[in-house]
């Protein structure tokens, strides 16, 4: 008998201790308006299929602790925008701003980071004409 009330007991200590474990684990979602940004898919998917019809895709990479976009119609680039996002971590998540240039590659510096995966979204106007590319990385 003091065998099972001794196994009831770890029993519901071990869960207590899971539950508490469980509440200090930080949720975060990819982005704080995550719904909003899902009611703007359509546009979201226009504007990608407007970029897979292009000649020259933008190119976005990682060189050390700074984003690399390359792409060779920067000089015409309208309401740039670029967006590094840590899915694990919403402290890591960077937004900057394109600015056109003649040089055909821009690179934008991570304060500070972390290794692992990131998600690198650019989009663009030109024209009145809207793009969005989105990449995986890994750093």
């Amino acid at each position: 008998m003091k065998w099972i009330i001794g196994a009831f007991v770890f029993f519901a200590l071990f869960m207590g201790v899971l539950v508490f474990l469980a509440m200090r684990q930080e949720v975060s979602l990819v982005s704080k308006t995550y719904y909003d940004d899902e009611l703007k898919h359509s546009d979201k998917m226009l504007r990608i299929s407007n970029a897979n019809a292009l000649p020259a895709k933008p190119e976005l990479s990682f060189e050390g602790n700074r984003v690399k976009l390359s792409y060779m119609q920067l000089s015409q680039v309208e309401n740039g925008r670029l967006t590094v996002q840590r899915p694990s971590k919403a402290a890591l998540d960077y937004q900057f701003e394109v600015k056109p240039t003649a040089a055909s590659s821009q690179q934008f510096e991570l304060k500070a980071w972390e290794p692992g995966l990131y998600r690198v979204d650019f989009s663009w106007s030109v024209n009145g004409q809207e793009y969005y590319v989105e990449k995986l990385l890994v750093l």
